[in-house]
Parts: C-alpha cells; sequence; structure tokens
C-alpha cells in the first residue's frame, strides 16, 4: 500500500525531493488533509463509469484520490516543473493522463470527443489555481462541453458570487452566468490551515450541476449576457441608469429602455441585484430589437 501524497509529511517529502519551490504567479497552494480530498470527489459523484477531468493537478493529491473511484482522469497541469514529479506520484495508477497545456488555450471538446467515447459521463473535479478561476469555469460552461457537473475548490468569495441569489450582496453577473448553465452550491467550506503554503483568504468548495435546459429561453444568448453585465456596471445605479450608461447609444435609446422595462413590469428605480435570472431573460428579449436589429 503506498502511502497518500496528501499529507504534510509525504507533501514535505515529495517538495524536497524535487527541490519544488511554489510559483506565487501559478496560484500554486497543496491541500495536506486527505479527508478533504476524499470528501471533495464524494461531491464529484465519481465512479468507474466517470471520465473525470482535473486542472492543476500540483503533485497529484487530488489527482490520486479521484483515480481510485474513477474510470479514467485526464489531469492538465500547466507548469513543466511539476510533470516529472506527477509522474512518479501518479505511477500506481494506470488510468490517469497528464496533459501539459493550459486549459484555457486547449479543445478540450476535441480531446473529450476523442478520448472519452468509453465513458458514460464527463465530470470536472478540481482545486483551482484562484487567479484565473472564473475563466476556466466560464470557458467549460460556454463551451457547451457534454459535462454533468463540476466540482471545484476555489476562494469562498467567489464560491459565495457564483451561488448567490437575487437581492444579496454576493449577487452580480457572475452569479447569473454560472446560474444560466448550472444548479450552483456551496457544498464545503475549507480552511485556509490545510493548505501549503497558507493563503490568504478560506476556499470553498462548489457543485456546479450541468442544466440540460437554460432556466430562461432567450432570443440571443451574446445580448442576454450583455444586458446583465450592463445592469450591474455601477452596483449603486438603478436598472434604468446602468442600461443607458452602459449598453452602445445608451442615452439615445432612453424611451425605448423605459418601455421594455415597462413591457416586463420591471420598475425603472430597481437596481440589477434584485432582478431574477428570470426578469433578466424577459427584459433582455424586449431590448433586443432596439439594439440590434439596426446591425444585423
Amino acid at each position: 500500500m503506498h502511502k497518500d501524497i496528501a499529507t504534510p509529511k509525504r507533501t514535505k517529502e515529495i517538495l524536497d525531493k524535487y527541490g519544488f519551490s511554489f510559483k506565487k504567479s501559478l496560484g500554486q497552494n497543496f491541500l495536506i488533509d486527505t479527508n478533504i480530498l476524499r470528501n471533495i470527489v464524494e461531491y464529484g459523484e465519481v465512479s468507474e463509469k466517470t471520465a473525470a477531468i482535473e486542472i492543476g493537478p500540483g503533485i497529484g493529491a487530488l489527482t490520486e484520490q479521484i483515480a481510485k473511484r474513477a474510470g479514467k482522469v485526464f489531469a492538465f497541469e500547466i507548469d513543466q516543473r511539476l510533470l516529472p514529479i506527477l509522474e512518479d506520484t501518479l505511477s500506481p495508477y494506470d488510468n490517469v493522463t497528464v496533459i501539459h497545456k493550459d486549459i484555457l488555450k486547449a479543445d478540450v471538446t476535441e480531446l473529450i470527443g476523442e478520448e472519452l467515447k468509453a465513458y458514460e459521463e464527463v465530470r470536472v473535479i478540481a482545486n483551482l489555481p484562484y487567479y484565473v478561476t472564473t475563466p476556466i469555469i466560464m470557458k467549460l460552461l460556454q463551451e457547451g462541453l457534454p459535462l454533468k457537473s463540476i466540482t471545484v475548490m476555489l476562494q469562498k468569495e467567489v464560491a459565495e458570487r457564483m451561488a448567490a441569489k437575487p437581492g444579496t450582496k454576493e449577487y452580480g453577473s457572475l452569479s447569473i452566468a454560472v446560474q444560466y448553465f448550472t444548479q450552483a452550491e456551496t457544498v464545503m467550506i475549507v480552511p485556509k490551515t490545510v493548505f501549503v503554503p497558507q493563503p490568504n483568504v478560506d476556499s470553498a468548495v462548489i457543485r456546479l450541476v450541468v442544466r440540460e435546459e437554460p432556466p430562461v429561453r432567450v432570443k440571443d444568448e451574446d445580448f442576454f449576457f450583455e444586458v446583465v453585465r450592463a445592469s450591474f456596471g455601477q452596483r449603486r445605479k438603478t436598472i434604468l441608469n446602468n442600461l443607458q450608461s452602459n449598453l452602445p447609444d445608451g442615452k439615445a435609446k432612453k424611451q425605448g429602455i423605459e418601455a421594455a422595462l415597462a413591457t416586463t413590469s420591471i420598475d425603472p428605480k430597481r437596481r440589477g441585484e434584485t432582478l431574477s435570472i428570470e426578469e433578466f431573460g424577459a427584459l433582455s428579449d424586449e431590448l433586443f430589437p432596439l439594439f440590434k436589429t439596426e446591425t444585423t
């Protein structure tokens, strides 16, 4: 029986053996608590029918726990210095493929299409590097990959924003973007003490179960997100002011915006954070002809 990677002692041994130093620029914080890792895999609902995608495997602590349960693991690692370490630490597992690529630049769809036909489902499980959490999650969602779920550890505050409900101060365009594609739930808070080096903030594990259908059907998805972003331009401003200021030529189209708000029964004095996804959907459909017909 080989020892788990994620103990303080074994982690130190591995780092010392390879003379590995952490790169701040890559947001490297390694977990040294096996129970937490097992819980993440548990929440990720991994089984032998699962092909798992991991991002930023580090020295393989989480990878190892996924590999024990999944049919197959694809781990994307950007830091070349970690490749020989992973080859060593993951040598007991023949179901892991480490891919030396930046996930943000990789054609994940192609990879999945080719390699994963043998598995019933694809799930993402990762301890994400904090500085690129949002771009990675948005890439995975917007590319329409055939994912069942994304279970990731990230900064607690970002997890709160992703899972936030209307009317709370955490609720914003990120909440809506994530919840348009998934059902989001924070499943676990992780203290900073279980990482080496210790980050400055606590972490959380969020589970995003990918929806088969979005909660609203909109005429144009890109425009829907444009309206959402515009509505949160300045948080203290009303929805009317934000739409005027942040949509192209909005000031000149003030009457049209007021008419759209009236038709959808949205009080122009409300703020963006009070609107539900459904209200944003209705509003963007109503505004669509006003902003998009002239150009198309």
